[in-house]
Order: structure tokens, then C-alpha cells, then sequence
């Protein structure tokens, strides 16, 4: 049974979270860092991949589909994966992310 877009929403915004925490804690080009990092990317692609397509669509800003398809390059190329991509990601993509993720949260509580 697949799970409801809040929660799938829910899933992004904790690895939003999480992904800030731990670039506060240490840089990105640290191994352990960087792993933490990625698997926190592959997370929200999956998630992204179970989300209405319409409930995206209210947030067209947003590279939906970049996003999944960044999730299946770093789960199945993981050894192609450049720190400069990751910590780009991280760095430039999550905050606007994690904001509009915020919206739609808001968006399905009103409706």
C-alpha cells in the first residue's frame, strides 16, 4: 500500500533537515559526510517518485523530475558520484526545496 503524499512530503523535509544538520557539522567532503548526504538525496528522489504529479505541478520551480532522476544516478552509479555535485546539490537545491515542500505541506492541509 503506497503512503500518503503528507507523509511522502513529510520523508523530504526530514532529509531536507537532515542534510542541513549535517553540513553545520562538517564539510561535505569528509567521507562520512558525503555518504550521509547522498543517501539522503536517493531518500528524496524515492519519495518525489511516489508524489501526485498534480501536487508537484503547484510547485513548478521545483526540478521534479531532475530530482528523480539525481536519485537513480546516485543509487546505481554511486561510484561516478563527484563530492562537487553532491555539496552543490546540498548547498544550492535543498533550501529552496525543503521551502517548497513547506508549501505544499500547507497546501494539503487547507485543502
Amino acid at each position: 500500500m503506497s503512503r500518503p503524499d503528507r507523509e511522502r512530503l513529510g520523508d523530504i523535509q526530514a532529509a531536507c533537515d537532515a542534510i542541513t544538520s549535517y553540513m553545520v557539522r562538517a564539510d561535505v567532503d569528509e567521507d562520512i559526510v558525503f555518504d550521509a548526504i547522498r543517501a539522503r538525496l536517493i531518500e528524496i528522489g524515492e519519495a518525489v517518485k511516489d508524489i501526485d504529479p498534480d501536487l508537484l505541478a503547484a510547485e513548478p520551480t521545483i526540478p521534479w523530475a531532475e530530482i528523480s532522476r539525481m536519485r537513480d544516478q546516485l543509487a546505481h552509479r554511486y561510484f561516478d558520484t563527484a563530492h562537487s555535485i553532491v555539496r552543490a546539490t546540498a548547498v544550492n537545491d535543498v533550501p529552496p526545496l525543503a521551502a517548497a515542500v513547506t508549501r505544499l505541506c500547507e497546501r494539503l492541509l487547507s485543502d
